[in-house]
């Protein structure tokens, strides 16, 4: 079991959404510090947080914010981009883009961070993934969720020998900015937050933070054709 009362948790994305509702969540839960990243570290608003700079794709600000945090026991991988480009039509830069923010910068940190942890005693990493990983609705977006999903599963079983449990989250619409030209049922940031960091608490592989996420999942054995009524006809 992984306690967060005590720990110490860096959050990717701490300054607003579902990375802002981690960063109180935690704190309500006893963690004995956070570190809310942003690319504008004036954006943090949590009067306890410590914010930090950080651009997830540039390694040297990665590098910086290991120089800066390096007693952290909880890693959580929030910080995304929504590109969501054609794959026919969009540039491929950015569909390049898109997997540089929510692939490869998961990748950085978990990478620089891994080691941190490792030596702090062992500890946690969580990423946020979405229920658009199991569904391709969104181009290149979806693909970079798919992939980090992989990226999730495979780190789950290189980690665990090194004392680092591993969890992904998934989530539909989320009452955020990134969600804001939805008309659909959303979720609140808090309600997400709180089932992630039950997730990570329980140890958790998979926490499915929503009837969307769950009604997908449930799907993936079906003809495609069931998740997609576009091929059907």
């Amino acid at each position: 079991m992984t306690a967060i009362a005590g720990s110490t948790v860096l959050v990717t994305g701490g300054s607003r959404g579902i990375g802002r509702a981690l960063v109180e969540s935690l704190y309500d839960r006893g963690a004995k510090k956070v570190y809310a990243t942003a690319r504008d570290p004036r954006t943090v608003t949590h009067p306890g947080a410590v914010a930090l700079a950080l651009e997830v794709t540039d390694p040297a600000s990665v590098a910086a914010a290991v120089e800066q945090a390096p007693d952290v026991t909880i890693l959580i991988n929030n910080a995304a981009g929504a590109v969501a480009a054609s794959f026919l039509t969009s540039p491929v830069e950015d569909v390049r883009r898109e997997f540089e923010t929510n692939f490869y910068g998961p990748l950085q940190m978990t990478r620089a961070f891994a080691p941190v942890i490792e030596a702090n005693g062992g500890g946690h990493l969580l990423n946020v993934h979405s229920v658009l990983s199991w569904v391709a609705l969104s181009g290149s977006y979806s693909a970079s969720k798919a992939a980090l999903w992989s990226q999730t599963n495979s780190l789950r079983l290189e980690l665990k020998p090194r004392g680092v449990n591993v969890t992904g989250l998934h989530v539909g619409y989320v009452d955020t900015d990134l969600a804001a030209h939805v008309d659909a049922p959303k979720a609140s940031p808090s309600d997400v937050a709180e089932q992630a960091l039950d997730g990570i608490e329980a140890d958790a592989y998979e926490v499915l933070a929503d009837e969307l996420s769950r009604q997908v999942k449930a799907g993936l054995a079906a003809d495609l054709a069931s998740l997609y009524p576009q091929l059907a006809g």
